[in-house]
């Protein structure tokens, strides 16, 4: 019998009731089967060729569902569902993925054995309300985790070890670590884009460093002004020190060249006079050898360039607007908008200033600053795929350490909650009544799923190693994870091994949420209108 569907748009094409489901259960696993390999610091890498051959190697799958082309509308849907995790939680794609496909595998095989889709997803429901309640008991709080260096670095390695080789991501853990404790603020959310994240395509990925101040990717544009200068002032000013343009449309008529050249002498003059302005607060304020620094976000005129050279004044001129705002934050003082506005108490403060050429390439780097309410990190790298690839994973970092403050909680990782949790539903399958407890148990089993593929990940024999969590989790009582080197049992606690609290909450609910709407999807329809083409006639569909 047709579907429902042929009846309305007889150009439909429709896949309906078990056939629907089997599609999506096929689309998901697949995406699964593409992603697993990649969880964990023992996971592999993927290559992405584009199509004018440029490449990316990355285990991030969060760039991975970004970069690939999906076609098949529910792994596009899946996709999507993991990316916005990454979005608003900054981790967790790819467990996200691994979740979603082990709820549809689980609840295709409850299928299979006659269990309608509407029961699965009811015993799925209450599993996740209870895996929520339990991940608040299960968490471990810390509400100074501002101050405590040692719990940042920890989640911010195992953050960066699952993207990166493990020498270059202790590297960056410091960073991380460093960039979030200079710009928090006690009570004040996080704001990450103080953290300015620049890339310099030199030397190695190992030489990637943490600029306690920052680095502008402009120099100075006068042979000779200095090149590098200790104890500066520093001015932040948006003052145009070079002809101005008309805003209107006008035109300047003159009797003989006498009366043009006084016009271009008092133009020059005017700006002189402002050029003049920042000198004379120059030799106000530095009296015993002090540097200055000029950081304008308009231009400066060769002319004006030559005096401010002459005065050994170091100037950069058309500093981007972000740029502004982070050196008012990161050397205090004030942005300056008129040379009226000169005073000493606008001036800013750094330890050094000087100026690195790569190439046609200038940048300024400012370092040893007072607030430091504003910071950089520096990505190094022989090539564009090894800058790529660093950047991403700092990204993930910094959002981490960022989570695990403002959350004031952690989560034992090394797949120890998703034991516990499984434990926990066992327990909780006794109290529920009905047909949905096939559900609960199949959530019970798909939890497993992170450990499982840990275990796989790191050359070790599933049934054995996920026997053992669970076995040593009901003798100790306490959060039991895997050791990948070693495949034993270990307390993640003990061995610094933490995962974000709302990268756990929300990969969950998502999970289950898209889970149980492709679980109640019985027709998968393309039955859009098309433009300019005959529509067939419905008349005709007996015949």
């Amino acid at each position: 019998m047709a579907a429902a569907t042929k009846y309305a748009n007889p150009d439909a094409e429709v896949v309906s009731k078990a056939q629907a489901l089997l599609v999506n259960c096929a689309a998901s696993n697949g995406l699964q089967n593409i992603l697993k390999t990649n969880l964990g610091p023992r996971g592999t890498l993927k290559m992405l060729v584009g199509g004018a051959g440029q490449i990316k190697i990355t285990k991030d799958g969060n760039v991975l569902l970004h970069e690939m082309q999906i076609q098949h509308p529910t792994a596009m849907l899946i996709a999507r569902t993991a990316t916005a995790q990454d979005d608003i939680t900054g981790d967790g794609t790819t467990s996200a993925v691994l979740l979603c496909g082990e709820l549809l595998k689980q609840a295709e095989r409850q299928y299979s054995e006659g269990l309608h889709p509407r029961v699965v997803c009811d015993g799925y429901d209450l599993a996740k309300d209870h895996v929520l309640t339990f991940l608040e008991g299960f968490k471990t709080d810390y509400p100074d985790a501002i101050t405590d260096r040692e719990l940042l670095t920890n989640v911010a390695r195992c953050s960066l070890r699952t993207k990166l080789q493990a020498e270059v991501a202790d590297l960056m853990v410091d960073a991380c670590v460093d960039a979030i404790q200079s710009i928090a603020e006690v009570d004040k959310p996080i704001d990450l884009h103080m953290v300015e994240i620049m890339t310099m395509k030199h030397k190695l990925g190992g030489d990637s460093k943490f600029v306690r101040g920052l680095v502008l990717d402009h120099g100075t544009r006068h042979p000779d002004m200095p090149s590098y200068l200790e104890n500066c002032f520093i001015c932040t000013c948006n003052v145009s020190f070079e002809y101005e343009k008309s805003e209107v449309a006008t035109g300047f008529l003159y009797s003989n060249a006498e009366e043009r050249q006084k016009l271009v002498e008092s133009e020059r003059k005017f700006t002189d006079e402002k050029v003049g302005a920042f000198i004379e607060l120059k030799r106000q304020v530095c009296t015993e050898g002090q540097g200055f620094v000029i950081i304008n976000q308009k231009g400066i005129d060769p002319m004006s360039l030559d005096m401010l050279a002459k005065e050994g004044i170091f100037a950069v001129r058309r500093a981007k607007r972000r740029n502004m705002e982070r050196v008012t934050l990161a050397c205090g003082g004030t942005p300056v908008n008129s040379e009226i506005d000169l005073e000493p108490s606008v001036l800013g403060w750094a330890g050094k200033v000087y100026e690195e050429q790569l190439g046609d390439d200038k940048f300024t780097f400012i370092e040893d600053v007072k607030a430091a309410r504003s910071c950089t990190i520096l990505i190094k790298g022989p090539n564009t795929h090894t800058i790529d690839q660093i950047k991403d994973a700092v990204r993930d970092g910094l959002r981490a350490t960022k989570n695990c403050v403002e959350d004031k909680a952690v989560v034992a990782g090394a797949g120890a909650f998703e034991t516990a949790a499984y434990t926990s539903l066992m327990a909780f399958k006794g109290t529920v009544s009905g047909k949905a407890k096939l559900g609960v148990q199949a959530y019970a089993d798909a939890m497993l799923i992170i450990p499982k593929v840990l275990s796989e990940n790191s050359g070790f024999d599933v049934q054995d190693s996920i026997i053992a969590l669970q076995e040593e989790h009901e003798k100790a009582g306490a959060a039991i994870g895997l050791d990948l080197v070693t495949g034993e049992c270990i307390l993640p606690a003990a061995e610094g091994i933490w995962d974000n609290y709302r990268v756990k909450r929300q990969y969950i609910h998502l999970s289950t949420a898209l889970a149980t709407q492709l679980l109640l999807v019985d027709e998968v329809m393309r039955a859009g209108k098309k433009m300019g083409k005959e529509v067939a006639d419905p008349m005709q569909m007996d015949h």
